[in-house]
């Protein structure tokens, strides 16, 4: 085992704050990096040191390896730590940590090259004996012709999806429900695929009706330990992104779980996995689970793990990367002690076809007490940039079980409360009342579906008497007074909508 002094964190915003805050606990000095825009942000104001990397584009700064590299250098750090995003998955990256003589905080180059592209990841499942998704065995260069593509669509069978092979994140996927759509989303997808990861190449896979999205949290030492942690249901997706994760699956039963979770091992195995890492499945209705992917980085969804096992997921990720062994009991990961569920708070419009709604935060009231936890990149006066993703916060609402998770989260959402930008909060409190959800009856396609049946219709509407109010804040606002406090919240709301959209 060796000791790491300093760690540089090479992401920004709430996963930045939360790296920071592990090194606190441990005594481990941070380094924080920051473009122009990010100068002044929350994860820079945290860390211990912070180094500039270039202007605010992500291509000119959290992009850049080699001015990555050199923060490291000039501010003497012994480790990084990728985060999520950005450069969490690039082997290249990995490997010039490792060059560099920098301890990488997560998997080897190779187990991310391996896993990193989703066709060669299907194979490596598949040699472990895991099935897979129904598909290609092999990738469709950009110069692969249509009709070839074409040919081995039908062979796989409608409706079936288009996925690039290097993607993520929701990006370069593309569901074709008959051929006649084939053309126009094998154009759409490789474009996609091309701009967003620099690779046009794609494969297909059936697409599983009524399916569940579930995943296997492991940590892995370099000692040959693999351990599994109970699952997470991640189906309440908006165009494949993720929106609400919870732990454990309402769906899953403890001797499914020991299969699943049995196969995730299975797979970390096989390339000899290192630190923390996720095995993400898809469950069909007959219980039948198939390998999807593997993310070879830290998972935005993690506080739900951390609040159903006690488990420091970002501390032993520093732990196992300074060579340290797992020491915990493998049968209590995976028996969950109560129930979690992360709502993911973005800056959004929800009533404008979830838009990015950048701009300055000017009032912050972020939700506590009993089973709450908020993950934010964001304060009061923070400016939400046009640069990267709108994520401003992960809300996580513990319970003894789901029902009272449930209502945590919906007394945190009527607590929190942001003016100056749009947030999805309207419309998680919107969701955490519809009974689909509240029955654990959903499946991946779920959510697309309600939301296409109520187009148009708001998540949030005021009554008279809450508009009335709010005329009144925003006029004093006008004139450059104070708006009174009032007993009922809901005007805050209302009043925000209504000033950005005059």
């Amino acid at each position: 085992m060796w000791e790491l002094q300093k760690i540089l964190i090479a992401n920004r915003g709430e996963i930045a704050v939360r790296v920071v805050r592990a090194c606190r606990d441990m005594g481990v000095a941070s380094v924080a990096v920051y473009s122009e825009c990010d100068r002044a942000a929350r994860h820079v104001r945290m860390a211990d040191e912070a180094c500039a990397i270039g202007p605010s584009a992500p291509v000119d700064s959290y992009l850049r390896m080699d001015r990555l590299m050199e923060a490291a250098r000039r501010s003497g750090a012994d480790a990084v730590h990728p985060g999520y995003g950005f450069l969490a998955e690039n082997a290249v990256f990995a490997a010039a940590c490792r060059d560099a003589g920098l301890t990488f905080i997560g998997p080897s180059p190779e187990a991310i090259a391996l896993m990193g592209s989703k066709a060669a990841a299907r194979a490596t499942a598949m040699a472990a004996g895991v099935a897979v998704v129904p598909g290609t065995d092999s990738a469709f260069g950009p110069e692969v012709s249509e009709t070839a593509v074409e040919q081995a669509a039908g062979r796989v069978g409608y409706p079936l999806m288009l996925k690039a092979v290097a993607g993520g994140g929701g990006k370069g996927m593309r569901m074709v429900p008959e051929p006649a759509e084939l053309s126009s989303a094998l154009r759409a997808t490789r474009s996609e695929a091309a701009a967003s990861f620099g690779d046009a190449s794609i494969y297909i896979e059936r697409r599983l009706l009524g399916a569940r999205h579930i995943e296997v949290q492991l940590l892995a030492d370099q000692y040959g330990t693999v351990l599994p942690f109970v699952e997470r249901e991640c189906s309440i997706q908006r165009r494949h992104q993720k929106v609400i994760e919870e732990s454990p699956s309402p769906r899953v039963s403890a001797p499914l779980r020991a299969k699943v979770c049995a196969a995730a091992v299975a797979v970390a195995k096989s390339v000899g996995y290192v630190n923390a890492g996720t095995i993400e499945f898809l469950l069909d209705e007959d219980d039948r689970f198939y390998f999807l992917e593997m993310n070879t980085r830290l998972q935005v969804e993690h506080p739900v793990t951390e609040a159903v096992t006690g488990v420091d997921l970002v501390r032993w990720q520093i732990r196992l990367a300074r060579g340290e062994r797992l020491d915990m009991d493998p049968a209590g990961l995976l028996v969950p002690r109560g129930h979690a569920i992360e709502c993911r708070v973005y800056a959004e419009d929800p009533d404008a076809g979830f838009i990015p709604s950048p701009g300055r935060i000017t009032a912050l009231s972020v939700p506590a007490g009993p089973g709450i936890r908020n993950d934010g990149g964001v304060d009061e006066g923070d400016e939400v940039s046009i640069f990267y993703d709108p994520l401003i916060s992960k809300l996580t609402a513990w319970g003894e079980d789901r029902r009272q998770a449930v209502a945590r989260m919906r007394r945190a959402l009527a607590e929190y409360e942001v003016l100056g930008i749009c947030t999805t909060i309207p419309f998680f409190r919107w969701l955490l009342d519809e009974p689909a959800f509240l029955a654990g009856a959903f499946d991946t396609g779920y959510l697309d579906e309600v939301l296409q049946q109520r187009l148009g219709t708001p998540f949030f509407s005021a009554d008279v008497s809450i508009q009335e109010v709010a005329a009144i804040a925003i006029a004093l606002q006008a004139a450059g007074q104070q708006a009174p406090m009032v007993i009922r919240g809901d005007w805050r709301q209302h009043a925000r909508l209504e000033g950005l959209r005059q």
